[in-house]
């Protein structure tokens, strides 16, 4: 996990208060793309990311690998009826 910190750009920066909300100037470079991000604290870091864009049926299934194996042969076995 170091060598991953290792690669990863830091700038120092002031914190200042607007109102009763603490905040921070995200700087050039550093920029977020989208009008929403979600932000979440694990210790003593805070993490601000974009959210994952949510994937239609179709997207997903694009990301399937094709299966050029046949079907196994399904035995037809008649119904059970049920009580219920």
């Amino acid at each position: 996990m170091g060598q991953i910190l290792a690669m990863v750009e830091t700038r120092h920066m002031k914190l200042f208060r607007i109102g009763s909300n603490q905040a921070v100037r995200i700087p050039c470079g550093f920029e977020l793309s989208g009008d929403e991000a979600v932000m979440r604290k694990v210790g003593d870091q805070l993490i601000i990311e974009t959210p994952k864009k949510k994937m239609t049926l179709r997207e997903l299934l694009d990301t399937f690998e094709t299966i050029d194996e046949p079907f196994p042969e399904i035995e037809d076995l008649p119904t059970e009826a049920v009580d219920l």
